[in-house]
C-alpha cells in the first residue's frame, strides 16, 4: 500500500512546482503592487529613474530565501540589519548582498552571503529555484533564491550586519488577509506597496515584494 505524502513534503514539493513554472524576470520596486493598480512609486519610482538617467548600472544582488521545516510546519528565517548600516538600517531583510567578482552566480551569492551574516553553511541549504529578479530604488537588482534549511541550523549572526536573526510562519506571510497595502510619499511621488506584520516585526519593500512573489506563484497552482 502506498504511503500518502506528508504534509511538509508537499509544501515542498509545491514551492518547487511554482518556482519552475516561468524564468525569473526582472521586476522594479513596488513590485508588491497588486494588480490593475496604478502605483506611482512602480515602475516610476524616482530613485530607480534618479540612478538610470545618471547612467548608473544597478549592482547584482543575491538574497537567499531560506525556509525551514518545523513541527508546525514550514517558517521562513529572516534578518533584523543592524542600525548602523548605511542603507536599510534596522530593516528586516533576507540574508544576502552584493556579487563578488569571484561569486559563480547568484545562487553562490546568497549562500555565501548567508554564511557570512547567519553563519548559515551551504551544505546545511538544499536550493529550490529562484524567484524574479527585483530592480531596488537603491540601485541593486536582487536574485532571491530559495533553499530548504537543515532544521539543525543554529543561526550565529554577524553583529556588525545583523542585529537579529528570527523565524515567521510561512503560512501567515503566505496569507493574503496579512498583507496590507501602503501608500507612502518619496521624493514627491507617491507609491504603494506591500507590508505585513508579524508581532513586533515589520516586513515591507523588497522583502515583502519578494514573499508576494512566491505567494502569487503558489495561488497560480
Amino acid at each position: 500500500m502506498t504511503r500518502p505524502m506528508s504534509a511538509p513534503h508537499t509544501h515542498r514539493d509545491l514551492i518547487r512546482r511554482a518556482l519552475a513554472t516561468s524564468a525569473p524576470s526582472v521586476v522594479q520596486a513596488g513590485a508588491g503592487e497588486p494588480p490593475g493598480e496604478s502605483g506611482e512609486g512602480d515602475e516610476h519610482d524616482p530613485l530607480v529613474i534618479a540612478n538610470r538617467s545618471q547612467g548608473k548600472r544597478p549592482r547584482e544582488a543575491g538574497v537567499l530565501v531560506p525556509l525551514v521545516e518545523r513541527e508546525a510546519g514550514l517558517n521562513l528565517i529572516l534578518t533584523r540589519r543592524s542600525e548602523h548600516l548605511p542603507t536599510h538600517a534596522g530593516q528586516i531583510s533576507f540574508p544576502g548582498g552584493s556579487q563578488d567578482p569571484d561569486d559563480r552566480d547568484a545562487v553562490d551569492t546568497a549562500l555565501r552571503e548567508a554564511e557570512e551574516e547567519i553563519g548559515l553553511q551551504r551544505r546545511l541549504v538544499d536550493i529550490a529555484g529562484s524567484l524574479d529578479r527585483y530592480e531596488t530604488g537603491t540601485g541593486f537588482i536582487l536574485n532571491p533564491v530559495v533553499g530548504f534549511v537543515d532544521p539543525a541550523f543554529t543561526p550565529r549572526a554577524d553583529p556588525g550586519e545583523v542585529a537579529e536573526v528570527f523565524e515567521v510562519p510561512l503560512a501567515f506571510v503566505l496569507d493574503p488577509a496579512n498583507h496590507q497595502r501602503m501608500t507612502a510619499v518619496r521624493d514627491g511621488r507617491r507609491r504603494r506597496f506591500f507590508a505585513m506584520t508579524y508581532e513586533t516585526y515589520f516586513i515591507w519593500g523588497a522583502t515583502a515584494g519578494v514573499i508576494i512573489d512566491l505567494q502569487r506563484r503558489l495561488e497560480d497552482l
